[in-house]
């Protein structure tokens, strides 16, 4: 388990999420409240559903090319608004966490039934850190190689 988490707080914005990804090459942020409670979790995935939404459009050939231009400016007024947008605007607010005292192999059940590549780890009610596959793989196989 990671004990040092990036996280993102449920009043931050899209924009400050993005940034903690490119700063720190991570793909997801627990986001917490005021109390470091967990309130939801966002992930690059997140983004890409917001961002990639269109409407589905029957085009003709006489079209295409105003229809194409239209979809580009949609598409950077989508990266646009998102930027500003609040993180629990798209965060995903029923998440998969696991307390700090949970065995090993429960959660290396959780993670590979529910394909999660990361779980939030809670102690008392409180954000304590952050559990991925590869830490149970290192936790698990580290004695044995």
């Amino acid at each position: 388990m990671i004990n040092q988490v990036h996280k993102v707080k449920d009043s931050d914005t899209v924009r400050s999420v993005i940034q903690k990804f490119i700063d720190y090459s991570i793909s997801g942020l627990p986001v917490v409240n005021d109390k470091n409670e967990i309130v939801g979790y966002i992930s690059d995935g997140d983004i890409m559903r917001y961002i990639g939404r269109h409407e589905d459009r029957i085009v003709d050939s006489f079209y295409y090319a105003f229809t194409i231009m239209g979809d580009e400016v949609e598409f950077e007024e989508r990266e646009r608004r998102l930027l500003d947008l609040n993180v629990m605007g798209i965060a995903k607010k029923k998440i998969m966490k696991v307390q700090w005292n949970e065995s090993i192999e429960n959660i290396a059940a959780l993670l590979g039934k529910r394909q999660i590549k990361k779980l939030p780890v809670e102690r008392n009610g409180v954000l304590a850190g952050i559990i991925s596959r590869g830490d149970v793989i290192r936790y698990s196989f580290k004695s044995l190689l």
